[in-house]
């Protein structure tokens, strides 16, 4: 096992107390078919008998777990804790960043509660269970994997090794009776403000903008009230530019007493659809900047669906930037909340997929909601990030059902950003009947391999992108996962790969400028397990395109969309 506490930093960049206590690590753990079933169980497994130990926060089929075995279903966590002495009299939560799929936690004994869903945090009070000295927490995780829950990638129908149980960070920290349990933040460009909602009760509640040490704005209201923070002449977050305010957040008691304060960030940006020289077009802050984005799977050789790292969380940002990129299409599973946090302080937009279930007509009364359920709850964990722009429901008709109707919801939950209803509605697999396009949402959006022509075009009231195109691939010796490796296509070089590449943007280039073209997403980052169209090898150790090169025809096609319907941009 590499490391001690992987991911040390606070895992809710948005919401962060000094006081706190990480629980990743080394745990006891039982799991596998046969062990005790560990859905929705009354009472903990025993670990009096023989058990191992698996480091957390990393799913039991990866390597670095040190478990490493394959869909476990029944899955029993134990971790040892002390409570500081500083905590006295405060009440402690206990907070799980994604458990999947369904999770029951037990403290000292007793149930302190339960969650369904895979991809969405979740916290518990579990000042009542605690004792003096050394606590003990254990955790029943159970995922069927059986493409009846949310599962994108990881399922039945997905391409790469399942993953299941605790993948992100637990930790514990203290709070007030009366506590800032959620916020929410919303620009507002038009008016110069931000609008802030906070969960924590009825007491009074002092929001505080800075731009480094300088104070921007103060106010003081009522708290589970929205209320707005006056921003003048603020300096907006975008790509070239990821410019984030420091927020800081006090709860205050009847007598002025403080009794919460968390601190947090946010970037003033908009965005918005518009019509750029008739067409309609994606609008960041009000301009027209083309989307050249990668796709992002997420998926890490040695932690499946988990990063070997806070360093590695970040590096593919890093690198998808080096390459002059300035989207990341993060297709069929979410991240730690850190990820967006690098997200928004790097300079990269987000699309934001949902994961997808696999059999939506069968058992549908469970199923079905289920999912709205997640995508929800998906949505309101990552609300904040000014980074995501664009929600993503369905992909290529997986698992799709209601889609116009869930389109609508996405966008009426979240009139702030764009939604993509059914991205690559041209595509279906050949298990169900295609859903298509459904006409509504943002855009119009096909997926062409290689592509990029026959890329859709906009209609009257949405932008055309191109949500999937590319996957061209480069066979690496000693760098490919021990399978039959395929792609779309294939080039014998690194420099014939990179100039298909150049090739293949300098049309989409043209269909930017003469087909109304928003937004092109290749794919993908990383190779993943048989595929080999990656930017870099599945391990991270190898460029497999001459990346200078990449960059500077990325950057010279942005440019060109800066020029249009901005004359002072043009030669």
């Amino acid at each position: 096992m590499k490391a001690s506490n992987p991911f040390h930093d606070y895992p809710r960049p948005q919401l962060v107390r000094t006081e706190w206590k990480s629980l990743n690590g080394k745990w006891d753990y039982i799991g596998g078919k046969d062990k005790p079933r560990a859905l929705n169980p009354q009472m903990p497994a025993s670990f009096a008998s023989k058990h191992e130990q698996i480091l957390v926060p990393y799913s039991p089929e990866s390597v670095i777990s040190g478990i490493e075995r394959n869909q476990e279903i029944n899955m029993w966590y134990r971790k040892h804790f002390d409570i500081p002495q500083s905590w006295k009299g405060k009440n402690v939560r206990i907070n799980f960043e994604a458990v999947d799929h369904d999770a029951t936690v037990f403290v000292n004994g007793k149930k302190a509660g339960s969650h369904s869903g895979g991809y969405d945090s979740f916290s518990f009070d579990v000042t009542s269970f605690l004792k003096a000295g050394t606590n003990e927490v254990i955790v029943a995780a159970h995922d069927l994997n059986d493409g009846r829950m949310p599962s994108g990638k990881n399922g039945p129908r997905g391409d790469y090794t399942f993953s299941s149980g605790i993948w992100q960070s637990v930790w514990l920290e203290p709070v007030g009776a009366n506590f800032i349990k959620n916020i929410r933040l919303l620009p507002d460009l038009e008016n110069s403000r931000l609008k802030i909602t906070v969960d924590g009760g009825s007491s009074l509640i002092s929001a505080v903008a800075l731009d480094g040490n300088k104070v921007v704005s103060k106010v003081e209201a009522s708290a589970a009230k929205e209320f707005y923070l006056p921003i003048t002449s603020p300096k907006l977050w975008s790509p070239d530019d990821p410019f984030l305010y420091d927020l800081k957040i006090t709860l205050k008691d009847s007598k002025g007493k403080i009794v919460d304060e968390i601190s947090s960030y946010f970037g003033m940006r908009e965005i918005s659809l518009g019509k750029v020289e008739g067409v309609v077009r994606p609008l960041l802050n009000g301009k027209f900047i083309m989307q050249v984005g990668l796709l992002d799977q997420g998926y890490w050789p040695d932690g499946i669906l988990t990063a070997p790292g806070e360093d590695a969380l970040k590096s593919d940002i890093e690198f998808t930037k080096k390459a002059g990129f300035n989207l990341i299409r993060k297709h069929m599973k979410t991240e730690p909340k850190r990820f967006y946090y690098w997200a928004d302080k790097l300079g990269m937009l987000l699309w934001q997929d949902m994961p997808a279930i696999w059999y939506q007509n069968e058992d549908t009364a469970r199923v079905r909601p289920a999912f709205r359920r997640e995508l929800k709850a998906i949505m309101d964990d990552h609300y904040n990030a000014p980074s995501v722009i664009t929600w993503v429901p369905f992909n290529e008709n997986w698992g799709a059902f209601d889609v116009r109707e869930i389109t609508d919801w996405v966008k009426k939950y979240d009139p702030s950003r764009l939604v993509n209803g059914n991205s690559g509605f041209n595509n279906n697999p050949g298990y169900q009947k295609a859903a298509g396009d459904p006409g509504n949402g943002d855009f119009v959006d096909k997926h062409i391999y290689v592509g990029p022509y026959e890329a859709s075009m906009p209609d009257g009231k949405r932008a055309a992108s191109l949500g999937e195109f590319g996957g061209v691939g480069l066979f690496v010796r000693d760098h490919m996962w021990p399978v039959e490796n395929n792609a779309y296509a294939y080039e014998p070089t690194v420099s014939a790969l990179t100039d298909r590449y150049l090739l293949l943007m300098s049309q989409v280039e043209q269909l930017m400028k003469y087909k109304g073209l928003s937004v092109a997403v290749y794919t993908q980052t990383t190779d993943v397990e048989h595929e080999v169209n990656g930017l870099l090898t599945y391990d991270r150790a190898v460029e497999k395109m001459d990346v200078k090169k990449i960059s500077e025809i990325n950057k010279a096609l942005i440019a060109e969309g800066l020029k249009i319907g901005n004359p002072l941009k043009k030669k």
